[in-house]
């Protein structure tokens, strides 16, 4: 029978990453403050949040699909557990050693926030610090399917892929949403200018710290 801590404690690393990654600025919710300031509009910053959701769902989509058929080989799950981890320390470490943003990052024009969305989780490694804590939940999603035919055990790993996209992007949203809403609001743009913090050094140890959990409980 599955350990429902063990399952609930998963889920709630995916929606704490989500809320970590919506306080995180890098994620974009200063961008949706810019955006209403400037078109003195409300609606211009719902559509900004909604765009940089969007663009932050399909990068955690993208990321996670492709493990839904890897973990259909259940003989192989350990290794992939522990690969999955050793990549995610790996990336930790990279942004650890270089601290600069993506340059192509300020390429993208401001009215293409889904876009840059996308690519800033896929180059800040949001999507990467999901796959250990999916494979956790479908490992134990699976430990009573037995000898099921991998087409079973794929779709409902895509099912639970497309639920972790799901749920950490809407955590994302409402933490991001919260701060974009005050800043416009009350603090303003000026405030925010003053009081800029910066989170890329927990950022990668926190990618670290997910990457080593993943690796000591693959079993």
């Amino acid at each position: 029978m599955d350990d429902p801590t063990s399952v609930a404690a998963l889920w709630g690393a995916v929606i704490f990453s989500g809320f970590y990654h919506g306080v995180n600025p890098g994620m974009g919710w200063p961008l949706a403050v810019s955006a209403a300031l400037f078109e003195h509009r409300t609606a211009a910053l719902l559509s900004a949040l909604v765009a940089l959701a969007i663009g932050h769902l399909l990068a955690m989509t993208a990321i996670l699909l492709p493990f839904t058929m890897m973990i259909a080989l259940v003989q192989w799950e350990a290794e992939i557990r522990i690969g999955a981890g050793v990549l995610v320390i790996t990336l930790g470490v990279y942004l650890l050693w270089n601290r600069r943003h993506p340059r192509f990052l300020a390429r993208v024009k401001p009215s293409k926030l889904g876009l840059w969305s996308f690519l800033a989780a896929l180059a800040h490694g949001a999507g990467l610090m999901l796959v250990p804590i999916y494979l956790g939940i479908c490992a134990i999603a699976d430990t009573d399917a037995g000898h099921a035919a991998a087409g079973v055990l794929m779709a409902s790993n895509f099912n639970i892929a497309l639920a972790v996209a799901a749920s950490h992007t809407l955590a994302m949203t409402v933490a991001g949403g919260a701060l974009a809403a005050g800043m416009y609001f009350w603090l303003g743009l000026k405030f925010l200018s003053k009081s800029w913090f910066n989170l890329d050094v927990v950022w990668a140890l926190s990618l670290i710290l997910v990457g080593v959990i993943a690796v000591l409980s693959a079993k």
